[in-house]
């Protein structure tokens, strides 16, 4: 791997890696007055982007960290429209 792919599977797994506190915090507690609904729905939309703009490029770290952030965020997405 060169450093290009080193710096960006770097970047894919630390941003991937910061949505985990959230979704386990809303799964477990059930709460999500705090989490802003129009927030989700854009970042969500975007995340989906950015997974597609992998595919396309055929970028392996775009996808799986994509990927895992699209399950994350549509995770707690669901769970605000849900719980309100």
């Amino acid at each position: 791997m060169t450093i290009t792919d080193w710096t960006g599977s770097s970047a894919a797994a630390l941003t991937t890696i910061a949505f985990i506190p959230q979704a386990w915090k809303v799964w477990h507690t059930n709460h999500t007055a705090d989490i802003s609904l129009g927030m989700y729905v854009l970042f969500t939309a975007g995340v989906a982007l950015w997974l597609a703009y992998g595919f396309m490029l055929d970028s392996w770290p775009i996808i799986i960290a994509n990927a895992v952030t699209l399950l994350l965020a549509g995770i707690v997405l669901a769970m605000k429209i849900k719980l309100g």
